[in-house]
């Protein structure tokens, strides 16, 4: 399909989107499991082939991504208002979300039906959990748009994982605060994965209910009313879970709590890499400056982008919360991660060697300046003995 447009000088442009088909990819994800148990008893119930989902999402992925490398690439400005209304690239959201429903059904019925050692379930947990993952991406791109299809449609992704406080909390307390000291959702300078994920999860919690609560008070309506957003997904969590347990038995209730965790610290781990140590400056009124691409790592790194929905364009997307994936601009100059998401991960993991990699990146991007850097507090002394004081701010 192509689309056409009048640039200013009165000319025609006709523009055809390489990516249109690609945007499936992300529909491979669920091979994985389904191949995953298919070898299990083609290898006469191996164990060791649950491994696989955990392989692909932070091996196999990240050394595609490291083969096929980046996409730098923008479409031209005049065809984007054609490529945002064209459905198309909603409907490649919507047929996404049966699938991840259907890999966390048959990932609790495997589980729930086969004798396996507990490593295996703990690393199937870690894998298709983290897959399963994706799902709130999903939420967070349809979460975005304000008519009732989408709105509704987010809903049912969040609804895999039981996320239901995310988009509440996403778009009316992060877009807001994001790359600021008051965001529980913007990694810190110095802060560990694991310490933003006992800070960002319960602090996204919280800030999700008390916009539902004030939004629904504007309304006239009390907390627990059934136009609660969050409380609607949540029935939709407990309807597949109440289903599943009564179909395959209480011992997979555990299992199906973990595997909604692990999900929600998949996105935990998204959030922490998105903006790690990135600040943006309080103006002399006491208000923080707008938000900038400058203000988000990016990454172009194309096969994880194509599964995941260009959110690896996470520059653009908040400076422009309403541009649509398929639309999304790479910009110069800007932040860049090392890997797509998935390297990061892996990266994030180990503590000591995301230090290593990100800090210098970090202190590049503030020109020097630590003062200039979302420090976390606890890391503050050692950072500024380590990193010092800019020759302007001494003299000052």
């Amino acid at each position: 399909m192509q689309f056409t447009a009048t640039k200013e000088d009165g000319s025609q442009i006709a523009y055809k989107d390489g990516k249109r088909w690609l945007w499936f990819t992300g529909h491979l994800f669920v091979l994985v499991p389904v191949f995953t148990f298919w070898l299990y008893f083609v290898l006469e119930k191996n164990p060791l082939v649950v491994l696989i989902p955990f392989l692909y999402v932070f091996a196999f992925i990240p050394f595609l991504d490291w083969i096929a490398g980046e996409d730098p690439h923008n479409p031209p400005e005049e065809v984007v208002p054609a490529m945002s209304a064209d459905r198309f690239y909603d409907q490649v959201a919507y047929s996404l979300i049966p699938l991840h429903y259907a890999m966390f059904i048959a990932t609790v019925w495997f589980v729930g039906t086969q004798d396996l050692p507990i490593w295996a379930i703990i690393m199937l947990l870690l894998g298709v959990g983290t897959l399963n993952g994706n799902a709130i991406n999903l939420g967070h791109e349809l979460g975005h748009k304000t008519d009732k299809l989408n709105r509704f449609m987010a809903k049912m992704a969040l609804g895999v994982v039981g996320y239901g406080h995310f988009t509440v909390e996403h778009n009316r307390g992060h877009h807001v605060h994001v790359s600021t000291p008051e965001d529980c959702a913007s990694g810190r300078m110095g802060e560990s994965v694991y310490a933003f994920a006992l800070r960002e999860l319960p602090g996204a919690f919280k800030g999700g209910w008390a916009h539902e609560a004030k939004r629904l008070r504007n309304k006239g309506l009390p907390l627990f009313h059934w136009q609660n957003e969050i409380l609607q997904v949540y029935a939709m969590t407990t309807v597949i879970a109440v289903a599943l347990v009564m179909c395959v038995g209480w011992a997979v209730l555990p299992f199906i709590i973990a595997h909604h965790f692990i999900s929600w610290y998949g996105l935990t781990q998204v959030n922490y890499i998105e903006h790690y140590g990135l600040l943006r400056q309080k103006r002399k009124n006491g208000k923080y400056e707008p938000c900038q691409p400058h203000h988000s790592w990016n990454t172009n790194h194309i096969v994880s982008n194509l599964t995941q929905i260009h959110l690896q364009r996470h520059s653009d997307h908040h400076a422009n919360p309403m541009r649509p994936y398929q639309a999304l601009r790479n910009f110069p100059d800007l932040p860049r991660l090392p890997s797509g998401y998935p390297g990061c991960l892996a990266l994030a993991a180990i503590p000591p060697l995301w230090f290593k990699v990100m800090d210098p990146k970090v202190m590049d991007w503030a020109k020097g300046d630590i003062t200039r850097v979302n420090v976390c507090p606890k890391a503050k002394d050692q950072l500024f003995n380590r990193y010092g004081q800019t020759e302007n701010q001494v003299s000052a």
